[in-house]
């Protein structure tokens, strides 16, 4: 009795063992499928890229176009692993902060900002998330940055060194009006940078011996005024400084119109003018700096999540930056 009782014991005990050993690993692969599920069940967060400009969005569709390129040769693709937050403020300066406001309310990534306009609107809206800027004339001087070296802060971009090439649209100007000795130049004193590039074509007409006068150009309303002005002082052509995403660039149609009504030829710092009918220009490619600035989006999204370098193309870029 006594080893019938053992034997059923040693059985029981042994059974037990298996029982438990087997509800161990049944209960072990239920645990793994089910958080298996529960992650693919979780989103994957894209990243979200804010585009600020001042202007219209067909008035810049192109550079718009030119980021979407940019992104695409470094893996990154629109609507599959991308989210673009366009806004734009159709030419009203005073709409812009609330966009940049509205942007950051988003949690975008980064901020891609389309001129000096956008870009203090997003420097004054946030302090944390990245700022790309893509046609900034003088970042050091507006106080963007503390330098195109080390730009410190939130902000970091390209530039179209637009002041340093005010001086040379004046030669331009000379060359093709041999008896030129007055110029309207049509600024913006509101907008960053202007005093910059004023002070610089100042000391290129002093060189060249031409007077410069200069109109100042607050809103829509005050393009026809300043060819009135420009007409009446009797100037001999039109200096045109448009900043990046200014409400000049999306009225380029009349401005042209008006220079030629005007009898003024004219000179302009973005090439839409030319190509809507304008006489000349001389500047960078806006387009290629747009399509540049891709490669600052996709550095800050890669280093702000700790990652190695996602794309082979990108990779390929820092290891000859880096050799």
């Amino acid at each position: 009795m006594f080893i019938d009782f053992f034997l059923w014991h040693t059985i029981a005990v042994e059974g037990a063992k298996a029982m438990n050993k087997k509800f161990f690993w049944i209960v072990t692969f239920l645990l793994l499928a089910v958080g298996t599920f529960a992650e693919a069940q979780q989103p994957t967060q894209v990243p979200r890229i804010g585009y600020l400009s001042a202007s219209s969005a067909s008035s810049i569709s192109f550079r718009v176009e030119a980021l979407r390129q940019g992104l695409r040769e470094l893996g990154y693709v629109e609507g599959k692993n991308i989210v673009i937050e366009q806004r734009y403020a159709e030419g009203k300066p005073d709409r812009v902060p609330a966009l940049a406001a509205e942007l950051v309310r988003l949690t975008v990534n980064v901020i891609v900002t389309a001129g000096p306009l956008p870009t203090r609107a997003a420097k004054e809206a946030t302090v944390t998330i990245p700022i790309v800027m893509t046609n900034e004339g003088d970042p050091v001087g507006t106080g963007f940055v503390a330098s195109l070296a080390r730009p410190g802060g939130n902000i970091t971009g390209l530039s179209n060194l637009a002041p340093e090439l005010s001086g040379k649209r004046l030669e331009l100007l000379k060359e093709i009006v041999p008896r030129l000795s007055h110029v309207a130049f049509f600024g913006t004193s509101t907008l960053p940078g202007n005093a910059q590039s004023l002070k610089e074509t100042e000391l290129a007409a002093g060189a060249l011996g031409v007077q410069l006068q200069y109109l100042d150009v607050l809103s829509p309303r005050d393009i026809e005024t300043a060819f009135q002005a420009a007409s009446k002082g009797r100037s001999d052509a039109v200096l045109m400084m448009a900043a990046g995403g200014s409400f000049l660039n999306t009225h380029r149609t009349q401005v042209v119109d008006l220079a030629v009504k005007s009898r003024l030829p004219a000179i302009y710092n973005f090439p839409e003018f030319v190509e809507a009918g304008g006489l000349m220009t001389y500047d960078v490619s806006t387009t290629d700096l747009s399509r540049r600035a891709a490669t600052y989006v996709v550095l800050i999204k890669d280093l702000s999540q700790c990652r190695k370098f996602s794309s082979p193309a990108l990779r390929r870029l820092m290891h000859w930056r880096s050799s």
